[in-house]
């Protein structure tokens, strides 16, 4: 594996244009899962770790890397799954996820494979709430399940979606300028109540899709009564990584046409924001915010809202 992960570059070629790499792995067992490669910093032999006491029991401990501390945790049990038994010969795919650096151990790393968004679909019905599936596709006539890391991470870190007083307190400015409505768009459904939860909070209702294709397909709708979108809807916040359509070519689509081209588009996404703040630019979106930052979502939120820089008064907003 090593040098497959070394270079960025060929890698960012890919955003913008619907496609992706994924990193295949194995848990227990011959099933195979992926992990978008933009997420992952490195692969290697699981270090030596240490224990931290009152931890939670899927963290298994911690490394010592390029002078840092980072939590393991075992990908079999964060998803009620085996854990992984033979750990002393276990990887670590090591990511970074919402600004913050963690290790995730398995018992196998496959390769790495590129595909179309199109190609990464939603899981299949029947799959029931409590599955940690986001996505599946397939690679060799074989299922290959990408685990919703959304909601491994609120189950094991825990959420915060308090909203400070002095945020809140910008919703007060609301006047009749813009509608109080936002399309949010976001294939886990852990990421969707959380922005629905902060939203409903500033008083500010939203409009629900899964993926790219059905967030465009939601604006199209929402322009058959001839009413243009901004009397309905202030922005649209999306997700980058989804099924079937990823936000860059959401944003891409939505600039090409002539009926959306004026739509306020926010990016609310885990991975990197060295990287996203350029694909901004790139696709034509106005924003980007980083997973799960309530505060600074909310203050963003408000400000668009308000016909404001989203970021005038950041300095002053504070997501522990």
């Amino acid at each position: 594996m090593a040098g497959v992960l070394d270079s960025v570059d060929s890698r960012t070629q890919l955003a913008g244009t619907n496609r992706l790499e994924l990193l295949l792995f194995r848990l227990q067992g011959k099933q195979r899962y992926g992990i978008n490669v933009f997420k992952v910093q490195e692969v290697i032999r699981c270090p030596k770790l240490s224990r931290m006491p009152k931890s939670n029991h899927r963290i298994v401990g911690v490394a010592h890397l390029r002078n840092r501390t980072i939590p393991i945790i075992d990908l079999g049990l964060a998803i009620s799954n085996e854990p992984i038994v033979d750990k002393e010969n276990s990887f670590v795919i090591v990511t970074e996820y919402n600004r913050f650096i963690q290790g995730f151990m398995v018992a196998g790393v496959d390769r790495i494979t590129n595909m179309g968004w199109n190609e990464i679909l939603p899981p299949p019905k029947g799959s029931g709430a409590s599955s940690y599936l986001t996505a599946v596709t397939h690679v060799d006539n074989e299922m290959i399940e990408i685990i919703d890391v959304e909601r491994v991470f609120a189950d094991i870190m825990g959420v915060n979606e308090e909203i400070e007083v002095d945020v809140l307190d910008g919703a007060s400015e609301f006047t009749d300028e813009k509608p109080k409505h936002i399309l949010v768009v976001d294939d886990s459904s852990v990421a969707r109540n959380q922005i629905k939860r902060v939203l409903q909070k500033v008083g500010i209702e939203c409009t629900m899709a899964n993926d790219g294709q059905e967030g465009y397909e939601a604006l199209e709708k929402m322009l058959e009564d001839g009413v243009p979108l901004s009397e309905k809807i202030a922005l649209v916040i999306s997700d980058i990584e989804m099924p079937r359509m990823d936000g860059y070519t959401l944003t891409t689509k939505i600039r090409k046409d002539p009926r959306m081209q004026d739509l306020y588009v926010m990016l609310h996404t885990s991975l990197s924001g060295v990287f996203n703040n350029s694909m901004v630019e790139k696709v034509g979106a106005n924003h980007f915010v980083p997973k799960f930052k309530p505060n600074e979502l909310a203050h963003s939120v408000i400000n668009v809202v308000n016909n404001k820089d989203p970021s005038d008064g950041m300095e002053n907003i504070s997501d522990a």
